[in-house]
């Protein structure tokens, strides 16, 4: 009798354990974490904010009213985030489980594109081209699209369209592993690059395991270590990890 087939193992982690997670696109919202693409606007910046408790938007603006972040959770197409930008017009949409830290990567750099270098050093706007950013990170490329080293994260850029910039993410088309972010005409390149710096790095994100994605939670694709039973830095261990996986594929 031929042996049955085995799953991939099942990680031993508890609901509420804190893990990292990489790559970043595999990783779900982090919805814990979503202040911080508003929070530093508002009070390292100063822009001014609104919240209608009601239907639970969130909106900030630049002090001059040239841009416009609005967060909205129950967006009818399930974009979360959008970014406007005004003469030039561009706009930027994020969908429900795109990574927060490479949403708050673009968002905390706006207001160096209206010139405002307050916090330069700790907010640094990537100066690296797209197809670099794709070749450091072991992306590959096909015509006009660059695909993730395991085929699940892809980025269209075709420049004749409205929107030349295009993000799709899923886990072979399984239930709530589906994101996108688009970026319109006119859009700076250097923030759909900053964006792409964040999304791209093999640097781990952390999350609560219960907001992991459920098909990512045991996928061979993802790497998940506990944050708080490391022996060393939970980095550090990450990394170790990754090492590890490389070594052993080879």
């Amino acid at each position: 009798m031929p042996p049955a087939v085995q799953g991939p193992a099942v990680r031993p982690f508890a609901p509420q354990d804190r893990v990292l997670v990489s790559p970043r696109y595999l990783a779900g919202a982090g919805i814990d974490r979503l202040a911080d693409a508003i929070g530093p606007l508002a009070h390292l910046f100063g822009w001014p904010s609104e919240h209608d408790r009601a239907s639970g938007r969130i909106s900030v603006h630049s002090p001059d009213g040239s841009l416009f972040v609005n967060f909205n959770s129950r967006h009818t197409h399930g974009h979360w985030w959008s970014l406007a930008h005004h003469e030039p017009y561009w706009e930027a949409r994020f969908t429900r489980q795109t990574p927060i830290e490479a949403i708050a990567a673009v968002t905390q750099a706006l207001p160096q594109l209206l010139g405002d270098d307050r916090h330069i050093d700790r907010i640094p706007l990537t100066t690296t081209p797209l197809a670099q950013i794709a070749e450091l990170n072991h992306w590959h490329r096909e015509d006009d699209t660059f695909t993730s080293p395991d085929g699940h994260c892809h980025l269209q850029h075709t420049p004749a369209e409205d929107t030349p910039w295009h993000f799709r993410h899923h886990v072979y088309d399984g239930f709530d592993t589906h994101w996108d972010a688009s970026f319109t005409q006119d859009t700076p390149e250097r923030l759909v690059a900053q964006f792409f710096t964040h999304l791209a790095t093999t640097i781990p994100v952390e999350r609560t395991f219960r907001d992991v994605p459920y098909l990512v939670q045991n996928l061979d694709d993802a790497l998940i270590t506990l944050v708080h039973r490391a022996a060393v830095n939970p980095h550090v261990h990450h990394a170790g990890a990754q090492l590890g996986r490389v070594v052993h594929r080879r």
